[in-house]
C-alpha cells in the first residue's frame, strides 16, 4: 500500500525550491514588474503540496511568501513593504498559495485513494486466484496471509480456520458469513489503526466470501468424488454379478443335468463314467471361480504378503501345468537347462501362472499353447503364446482389468488380473504382445537375486 513521505524530506524540499526560485526571480527582474514574479513561487507550492500534503504546502507558501518579501519586494533585505500595492500583491500571493496548496492536496489525496483502492483491487484478485484455484485450503490460506502481510507492511498475518482470541502479541479479526463464523485473521498488536480500518472495511468481507467459496468448493470436489466412487461401484457390481451369475449358472447347470442323468437304470457303464466326469470337470472350474473371487479380494483389500523363499521356475511351471486342463494341441514347454532360482512365494507364482495357461488353453483352439523361459541379466523371462484369434493394440492393456477378458470366450475377466495382482506383489511384472489373427504371448519379467544359494534343500 502507499506510505506518505516523510516531512523531513518535504520540508528539505521546500527549502531548496523556495531558494533556487528566488535565485530565479532575479534572472526576471529585467523583463517582468517584481510584483509579478511571485506567482513562481506558486512552482514550489504545487511541488510540495502535491508530494507531501497540505501542511507541507502551507509552510512552503509562507516560506514563498517572507522570501518574496524579504528579496524582492521593496526595501529588500528587510521585512517592511513601503507601497500599498505590494501589501496586496503580497496577500494575493499567499491567498493564491494557498488555494494552490489545498487544490494540490485534494488532487494528491484522490490520486492517493485511487491507487489505494486499485491495490487491493489487486489483492483482492490474487487472494480468488489463490483461494479459488488452489488445491488444499491450508496451504492457500497461509499464501494469503503472505500476501495481506506484504500488501500492508506487516511483519506477519495468519489466516486459520478456526476461532483464535487475541493474545498479547496479536489482534484476531473474525471472519464471518452469514452469522457464522468461518475462521480468523490474526494481525499484530501493534498494527496501526489505519491499516485496521482498511483491513476490516475492505479486505475482510472480500476474504471472507471467498474462504466460503473455497469451502463451497472443496464440498462440491468431495459430492463430485463421491459420486463417481460411487458410479464406479455399481459399475463394478453389475460386472461381477453379471459374470459370477453366468459363470456360476453354467457349471451349476451342467452338474445339475448330469447328477440327474446318473439317476437313470439305464445307463450304461461308459455312460456313468462320461457324465462323472462332467460333474468332476464343472465341479473344478466352479471351485476356480471361487477361488479366483476370493483372491481378487485379498488383493484388492491389499492381504497379499508373499512368504518369499528360493524355487526353481521349473517345479513352478510343472505345479502349474498339472493345475490346467490342457488344450487340444497341448503344451509346448521349452526351458533353458540353467535357468537361475528365484526367491518368491511359490504358491502365488503357480497360481499367476495357471491363471496364464488357463487364458491362453481358451484361445489356443487346436494349436499348441507354447512356454519359453530363458535367462537376461538380472531378470528371467516367461513368454507364455497361443495362436488364437489375437488382442487389438487398444484393448492389450484392459485385458488385466477385472472383469475385462481377453475376447469373446465365455469366462469372469478375472484371471489375468490376479495374475498380474501375484505377480506384482511379488516384484515381477507382466504384459501383453499381439496382433489380431496372429495370437497373444504374455510376457512376464521375473527378478533374479544377485546371489544365488550355494545348496537348496
Amino acid at each position: 500500500m502507499l506510505r506518505r513521505r516523510s516531512w523531513t524530506l518535504g520540508l528539505a524540499v521546500s527549502v531548496g525550491a523556495v531558494a533556487i526560485i528566488t535565485g530565479a526571480i532575479y534572472g526576471l527582474r529585467e523583463l517582468v514588474p517584481v510584483v509579478s514574479t511571485g506567482v513562481v513561487y506558486l512552482l514550489a507550492v504545487l511541488l510540495v503540496s502535491t508530494g507531501w500534503g497540505l501542511w507541507p504546502g502551507l509552510v512552503t507558501a509562507v516560506l514563498s511568501a517572507a522570501a518574496f518579501s524579504f528579496f524582492h519586494i521593496p526595501p529588500t533585505a528587510q521585512f517592511e513593504i513601503e507601497h500599498g500595492e505590494n501589501w496586496v500583491a503580497l496577500v494575493v500571493f499567499l491567498v493564491a498559495a494557498t488555494v494552490v496548496s489545498g487544490l494540490a492536496d485534494a488532487a494528491r489525496s484522490r490520486a492517493a485513494e485511487a491507487e489505494r483502492r486499485r491495490e487491493e483491487a489487486d489483492l483482492a484478485a490474487e487472494m480468488a486466484r489463490i483461494l479459488l484455484g488452489g488445491s488444499e485450503l491450508d496451504s492457500s490460506l497461509r499464501t494469503v496471509g503472505q500476501r495481506i502481510a506484504a500488501a500492508f507492511g506487516l511483519p506477519s498475518v495468519a489466516v486459520e480456520l478456526a476461532w483464535a482470541d487475541s493474545d498479547e502479541r496479536r489482534r484476531a479479526l473474525p471472519l464471518l458469513v452469514e452469522g457464522s463464523r468461518l475462521g480468523t485473521v490474526l494481525v499484530p498488536r501493534d498494527t496501526a489503526q489505519g491499516v485496521m480500518d482498511a483491513l476490516q472495511d475492505r479486505v475482510l468481507p472480500a476474504l471472507e466470501t471467498l474462504v466460503a467459496a473455497a469451502r463451497k468448493r472443496d464440498e462440491l470436489e468431495a459430492q463430485v468424488i463421491e459420486t463417481k466412487a460411487l458410479r464406479r461401484s455399481n459399475v463394478v457390481k453389475t460386472a461381477v454379478l453379471r459374470s459370477v451369475s453366468h459363470d456360476l449358472r453354467s457349471p451349476l447347470t451342467a452338474i445339475t443335468a448330469a447328477a440327474g442323468g446318473l439317476e437313470s437304470d439305464t445307463l450304461t457303464p461308459a455312460a456313468r463314467a462320461e457324465l462323472a466326469s462332467v460333474i468332476a470337470a464343472e465341479s473344478a472350474r466352479l471351485s476356480r471361480l471361487v477361488d479366483n473371487l476370493l483372491d481378487l479380494s485379498r488383493l484388492q483389500a491389499g492381504g497379499v504378503e508373499p512368504r518369499a523363499d528360493w524355487c526353481s521356475l521349473d517345479d513352478v511351471i510343472r505345479v502349474a501345468l498339472d493345475s490346467v486342463q490342457p488344450p487340444p494341441g497341448g503344451f509346448d514347454v521349452q526351458l533353458d537347462s540353467d535357468l537361475p532360482l528365484l526367491r518368491l512365494d511359490a504358491a502365488q507364482v503357480e497360481r499367476a501362472l495357471a491363471n496364464v495357461l488357463d487364458n491362453a488353453s481358451r484361445y489356443a483352439g487346436d494349436e499348441p499353447v507354447t512356454i519359453r523361459a530363458r535367462g537376461s541379466g538380472r531378470q528371467l523371462l516367461l513368454r507364455i503364446g497361443d495362436r488364437g484369434p489375437g488382442i487389438a493394440r487398444e484393448k492389450l492393456e484392459r485385458i488385466f482389468e477385472p472383469f475385462h477378458g481377453a475376447g469373446d470366450h465365455a469366462g469372469s475377466g478375472l484371471g489375468l488380473a490376479i495374475a498380474r495382482g501375484f505377480l506384482e506383489a511379488n516384484g515381477a511384472r507382466i504384459r501383453a504382445e499381439s496382433l489380431p489373427g496372429q495370437g497373444t504371448t504374455i510376457v512376464i519379467t521375473l527378478p533374479v537375486p544377485a546371489e544365488q544359494p550355494a545348496e537348496v534343500v
